[in-house]
């Protein structure tokens, strides 16, 4: 089935499909470099965007088990923040209720974006865009946040935290998070359905930054699943959708979005920047996934795809 999105120019990359532990689908399709005609193995890392969003918060949620911090803190009290947000809340970030602009939509063109070029922007504003808890919506910023204090309470860069604490304990050898030192690594190049040019360009982390595979991301799976890096409570937290101020829940808890149907629970997070769109899907009740990278971003048709996949495992 994947073969066909590639015959059809929709799809180069990798997938990995688990049907109740089983493999269904492990395979690796195209070019990670279309100038070099570099082939995309299994190996390869591919940009994972907004995947990286449950890996912060993991690593919050592994600082909070080691006590040196807690949900409801307020986000200012480990970092500097603009007076408009001083109350919002470590869960608020992740969450996404805080009420803190996104700011993909206005500055996400520059290249080399930093974490602090997105706080200077934050500061410049003069207020939240709802009151905070109030309602979701989905901020980046608040995931640069977030990773502001993984890197305060930790002594660490967020990179060097990731490493240490998940990527190499999961033995995740071909995920790391992009930086100046990263940049020369073997990794898949971004393009557009027309195959120009259309690579990762900026340095945001948090929000974004991790570089993965899809056999990697299954460790991730496979630990979250037996609570080898974070707690069964913390588990259940991750995976509960959160309460708004007027009682309505929200669809996503701490770094997942949630479905919850008569057959069960099912968490998935997508992710897209440039040239790069990635997928991963969990079913909880049954130990079921489905990862899909890319690096010929707006070629794929990621919910048909997801579809089809969905099928092959029932």
């Amino acid at each position: 089935m994947v073969g066909n999105y590639y015959d059809k120019g929709e799809f180069n990359g990798s997938v990995l499909a688990v049907k109740n532990g089983k493999t269904v689908c492990d395979t690796a399709l195209g070019l990670s470099n279309i100038e070099k005609n570099i082939k995309l193995e299994k190996t390869t890392p591919i940009y994972i965007a907004s995947l990286s969003k449950p890996f912060t918060a993991v690593s919050v949620m592994l600082l909070q088990q080691k006590g040196l911090l807690n949900y409801d803190d307020k986000a200012s009290k480990y970092i500097e923040l603009p007076a408009y947000a001083q109350n919002v809340s470590i869960r608020q970030l992740l969450n996404h209720t805080s009420g803190i602009k996104d700011y993909e939509s206005i500055i996400f063109s520059k290249k080399g974006l930093t974490n602090q070029d997105v706080l200077s922007w934050l500061s410049g504003l003069n207020k939240l865009e709802f009151p905070s808890g109030s309602r979701f919506q989905y901020s980046n910023s608040g995931f640069i946040i977030l990773s502001l204090i993984i890197e305060k309470v930790s002594k660490q860069s967020y990179g060097t935290f990731l490493s240490e604490h998940i990527f190499t304990p999961l033995g995740m050898k071909n995920t790391w998070v992009y930086d100046s030192l990263t940049a020369d690594k073997n990794r898949a190049t971004g393009y557009n359905k027309n195959k120009h040019l259309d690579d990762y360009s900026i340095l945001t982390t948090g929000d974004g930054g991790i570089y993965s595979t899809p056999e990697d991301l299954y460790r991730f799976d496979q630990a979250l699943r037996s609570f080898k890096l974070i707690n069964k409570s913390n588990t259940d937290l991750m995976y509960t959708p959160t309460k708004l101020s007027d009682g309505k829940l929200s669809n996503y808890g701490f770094g997942w979005f949630i479905e919850e149907s008569d057959g069960g629970k099912t968490v998935s997070h997508t992710g897209g920047l440039s040239g790069f769109r990635a997928i991963f899907w969990r079913d909880l009740n049954s130990n079921s996934c489905i990862i899909a990278l890319t690096n010929q971003g707006d070629a794929f048709p990621l919910s048909d795809f997801l579809k089809d996949m969905k099928r092959t495992l029932q």
